[in-house]
Parts: structure tokens; sequence; C-alpha cells
């Protein structure tokens, strides 16, 4: 695990007041999306698929400040759309550091090293770099040519001025374990902080519909993926949620732990999920039906879902609600899983391979050293 000391005080301290106001429901991480305009349409994404008015609006400064300060989580993540095309980024980003929330911007890198002198070098804030996997998978899943390069050299360039960088993947059906193995490594020796991994979500506005993961497929897939992980591995990542992943942890989804703000108001029930929306804070957190949401509440789309925006929320609870969960947490984090070498776990079943694009299939460092 690779989360810095004074993020996860910050969290700590959250939950114990939280705690000890009675809250059984709380925030811990807010996805602000001040837009939802992007410079790439990736097949996979349900985020996009607005009229042309939306995509042209943002919220402005001052909303995205009064939405951080009313809910009052520890961490806030800037997803999108592009939040670097947001004409007023560096005042956002400024603003939430100035109020001591430790800040994710997540970008797909391609504007950057251009952006990079709007910014000041903060323990509060990290660039979040979108790669979803190899160069050839990474520019398959952006649905464009030469992104994974860009994104590359952008972490490299935001590592030598100073900033902190974590990346991010999500991984679909056609992933293949070795390659994804090789590519952890790889992206290790570019000097960032830490990996978060997730499987995609099967959004019903993404274009592409057939490579989703379902749940058991996951699981297949993450076992042998993470199966005798190397130490020089970090994820910006609760090892409960790892282990979750894998199928060897049971957790429950709580929506509740990642609420959304955005151009329409506070987003019901969570970030994936586009089901009507609240005008305050306490408004999404006192009067939604949060019964209907998670897999238990047999909701159809929460079945497959084992995203980290429903599930770190989660894997925090089961660290914290117990005596027992703080010391199998502590063990995992010393001492890791127990060891299953890759070869001695079953072979995903087949699924059809995305479309041929002539990619070449190169390594991540051979290009742009």
């Amino acid at each position: 695990m690779s989360v810095p000391v004074g993020q996860m005080i910050a969290v700590l301290r959250h939950v114990a007041v939280q705690r000890l106001r009675g809250n059984a429901k709380y925030p811990l991480v807010l996805m602000l999306e001040p837009l939802f305009r992007c410079n790439l349409a990736c097949g996979g994404c349900g985020k996009i698929q607005h009229p042309a008015d939306v995509l042209r609006s943002h919220l402005t400064p001052e909303q995205c400040f009064r939405a951080v300060d009313e809910c009052g989580a520890p961490i806030v993540s800037i997803p999108g759309g592009e939040p670097l095309l947001h004409p007023q980024i560096e005042q956002i980003v400024a603003g939430i550091v100035a109020r001591k929330r430790y800040l994710y911007l997540c970008t797909n890198a391609l504007k950057l090293e251009e952006m990079l002198p709007h910014f000041t070098p903060s323990p509060y804030l990290a660039f979040s770099v979108h790669l979803d996997g190899p160069r050839e998978e990474h520019d398959h899943a952006v649905c464009r040519e030469g992104v994974f390069d860009k994104a590359v050299a952008a972490i490299r360039t935001a590592r030598k001025a100073g900033f902190r960088v974590t990346t991010n993947s999500t991984l679909f059906s056609d992933a293949d374990p070795a390659r994804y193995r090789r590519f952890f490594d790889e992206v290790m020796a570019l000097g960032v902080e830490g990996m978060m991994i997730s499987p995609g979500y099967s959004y019903a506005k993404a274009p592409d519909q057939e490579h989703f993961l379902r749940r058991q497929r996951s699981q297949s897939l993450f076992r042998r993926i993470l199966a005798d992980a190397p130490a020089r591995w970090k994820f910006n990542q609760s090892p409960v949620f790892l282990e979750f992943l894998k199928g060897a942890w049971d957790l429950e989804c709580r929506p509740w732990g990642t609420p959304t703000f955005n151009l329409f108001g506070w987003q019901r029930p969570c970030y994936l999920l586009d089901e009507g929306y609240a005008k305050s804070f306490r408004e999404l957190m006192e009067e939604t039906d949060w019964g209907a949401y998670g897999r238990a509440s047999g909701n159809s789309k929460c079945q497959d879902c084992m995203v980290h925006c429903g599930y770190e929320p989660a894997a925090v609870e089961a660290t914290f609600g117990s005596l027992g969960g703080l010391l199998a947490t502590a063990r995992l984090a010393l001492f890791g899983p127990p060891r299953t070498k890759p070869a001695d776990l079953p072979e995903p079943a087949p699924v059809a391979p995305r479309r041929e694009s002539g990619l070449p299939v190169l390594p991540i460092l051979d290009r742009v050293a």
C-alpha cells in the first residue's frame, strides 16, 4: 500500500469523529465533477454522453468550494470529463489544497505537461493519470493512437517537477494477466507514488458494451494478476479492497462513501449510477433510499459492480469497524496475503478480443525513454 501518512491520519480522524457523532453513513471521498467535456471519446466511458450545451458548461470555483465544505470529506477526487480543460482549474485546485483536503486530479494527461506551470507541488495534490494497460491496450481503450506515450512522458515531466503522481487503470474482460503484471512493473519504474486498479463498470451509455467484466470474471482476472504480487508494486488502495477484487474478502457496497457533485447537483446514488439529483448534501444523505442499491439489494445494476468508489469505503469500514478487522488489515499491509503462484490458479474463460487496430505490441519504455 502507498498512501501518504498524512492522508491516512486525516481519514482515521474523520472516521473517529463520525463514529463519535453516531453517524453510520458518512463520506470519505468527494467525487467532484466540474465539467463533463473531454478531449477523448473512450469506448467504455459513460460520462460524456450529454448534449452540446451541457458539455460546454462547467462549475464555478465557488460552486466547487461550497460542495467541498458542505460534504466535509477528507479526500477530493476530480474526475470528468477532462478536468484540465476547465478554464479555472488552477483556481479550483488551489482553493481545495488551501482547505487541506487531499486532492487527486484525474487526467488523461494530454494537456498535463503544458498545464504544469499553473500548479504548485504540494503534499495535498496528486495527479492521477489514466493508464488502462500497456500501450496497445491503453490506446484501444481511449480510441486514439499515441495517447499512451503522451501520458508516460507527462508522468516523467510531472515527477521531475516535484509533483505527486499516481496512476488509475480500468481493466476489461480481454485483459491478459501476464501483460498486466509486466505493465505494473514498468509503471512503478516511472517513479509513481502508487497505482489504482478497478474493473470497468458497464455504463448503459458507453459505446463498447462487450468488454465489461462480470463479477466472477473480475475475481478470476485479479487473482491471476495479483497472485504472489512483488513488494515493489505499490497501490494507492487499501489491502482489503485488493483482497476483495480477488474474491478473498467479502464487502458490501457503501455508495454514500463517495458522493458525487456535478453540474446537476448531488447525484443519486453514486458516481456510477445517475438516478436523480439532490439539492444539498444533507438531502442526498437523508432522503436517498440507500437500501435500493448494492449487491445485497438485488438491484440488477449493482450485481457485477466491484468498482473502488463503492467498495473502498466498505474496506475502510471493515478495517476500522472492529479490532479483528484492524488486525487483519495490519497483517495484510505488513506481510501481504498468502502467497499463491499464478500458475496454480485456474485459467479464466476466453473472451472475444477487441478489434485489431494494427498498433504494435511493444514494452512501455522502449519508445519514450
